[in-house]
């Protein structure tokens, strides 16, 4: 604990800054010159979280524990990248993550810090994050291009064909949401900053290979990606059966601009196939005596699939204010095996500049996020079943219930600390245990 009042006493002491330290200077990043080919920056983010106990008659192994307990995490990440030509660019990003999650992690669907990785074991060391390559293949007048560290092209055509192919997240391409994405300056829940239900081909530090092509024009998109699935659930190694093993998405992406206001829709679908254990076999298993309780890893086959949709809206509203929505479900009949274990989920949410109180590279966000599991899914955990985040041993199944409120302030260039509360009912989507409210506090930092 005493490491979490350290954390908050550096975000305190940041936010007091003024507005007009942040005003002189607009820039972010500190190494790239808008002009050149090149690109190197960094990133660091802090995050401190604390929950009071809560009501838990009892507590499984892969419960979230019902003690009153605080966690810290990091991630330290280095990007780089070079324009080989205005059309090509490489990327590469090394990453270090380290520190905990509440209860390691487990016992949510909607975990409370996406930046935790679900692996302790790996520890801090580093890794290669990403190393891609981004291709585009102008379909018409080129103009310039907001860069960021994933995006270095200096210029863009509207109507082009666009092919990233490496090592990067699914979620770098499909079901972006300019209200929802950023875990280091927006929302930190899992269910809120990504489609919950979405279950996209990832390792446990959320990376995986392969490749998308886009078309996009000033109507929109559409993209297309193939990607590499773990060997097990929640894995850090990818399967190389790439016939049985594969995560395939598909989204079209809307644009509109309703009163001179931009909004985005995206709807999205995907199939993945991997080594997935069967909810039905491992309940069978169980109900005929041959397991005490069911163990989904033992019915695990190649090329058992997973299929899925979401949809994903952001608009812009009067008065610096932007709405979103996600939707999402899949059949829930396979375990989960990447990202989280929830099987549909309804999203709504908004975030504001603090335009209103002279603060307007401030930012306030509000969500809540209701999330729920399939038949099979419920029936296997109510009976002591674990998948790779839940098990309390037993479940009084309801669905679980997020909100969740940030506040994000730029203290200086390229330092944001922030405040943060979630408060969860039905933990674990189980009625006898919570709600629980947790606390956070983050630093971020942008070199």
């Amino acid at each position: 604990m005493r490491s979490l009042r350290g954390i908050a006493s550096t975000c305190a002491v940041l936010a007091i800054a003024t507005s007009e330290a942040a005003a002189d200077d607009d820039d972010t990043y500190l190494l790239p010159h808008p002009d050149a080919a090149w690109w190197l920056s960094g990133q660091l983010n802090v995050v401190g979280q604390a929950q009071p106990g809560f009501h838990a008659p009892y507590t499984g192994a892969n419960s979230l524990r019902p003690d009153s307990t605080g966690a810290a995490s990091f991630v330290a990440t280095l990007y780089a990248g070079y324009a080989i030509t205005p059309l090509t660019a490489i990327v590469v990003a090394g990453e270090s993550a380290g520190g905990n999650g509440l209860s390691d992690a487990l016992g949510l669907g909607g975990f409370t810090n996406l930046d935790v990785v679900r692996n302790p074991t790996l520890g801090a060391t580093p890794y290669l994050g990403r190393a891609f390559i981004d291709q585009v293949i102008p379909l018409g007048d080129t103009g310039p291009a907001e860069r960021d560290p994933l995006h270095i092209l200096r210029t863009l055509p509207t109507r082009r064909l666009e092919i990233r192919a490496g090592k990067l997240s699914t979620v770098d391409v499909f079901d972006v949401n300019g209200v929802g994405s950023d875990s280091h300056l927006q929302f930190l829940d899992w269910a809120i900053d990504n489609n919950g239900a979405y279950d996209y081909a990832a390792d446990t530090r959320g990376y995986t290979l392969g490749g998308s092509i886009e078309y996009a024009d000033h109507w929109g998109a559409l993209r297309a990606g193939v990607y590499a699935m773990p060997t097990v659930a929640n894995g850090i190694d990818y399967d190389s059966d790439v016939a049985h093993a594969h995560g395939e998405n598909v989204e079209l992406e809307l644009h509109d601009d309703l009163g001179g206001r931009r909004g985005t829709l995206r709807v999205l679908g995907y199939r993945n196939a991997a080594n997935m254990g069967s909810y039905a076999e491992a309940i069978a298993a169980a109900r005929a005596g041959i397991d005490e309780v069911p163990d989904i890893t033992k019915s695990r086959l190649p090329g058992r699939t997973k299929l899925g949709f979401g949809i994903n809206a952001e608009h812009e509203l009067p008065h610096d204010l932007r709405a979103m929505l996600r939707v999402g479900w899949n059949d829930g009949d396979n375990e989960t095996f990447a990202y989280t274990e929830i099987d549909n989920t309804v999203l709504v949410g908004a975030d504001v500049r603090g335009t209103l109180w002279g603060r307007s590279e401030d930012r306030l966000g509000v969500a809540v996020v209701t999330s729920g599991l399939s038949d099979l899914h419920r029936t296997y955990l109510a009976l002591g079943g674990k998948g790779f985040l839940l098990g309390d041993g037993k479940l009084a199944y309801g669905r679980e219930d997020i909100a969740e409120a940030y506040y994000t302030a730029r203290a200086y260039r390229g330092v944001s600390p922030a405040i943060d509360v979630q408060a969860i009912e039905h933990p674990g989507f189980n009625r006898d245990r919570g709600p629980v409210v947790v606390g956070s506090v983050r630093l971020h930092v942008d070199l």
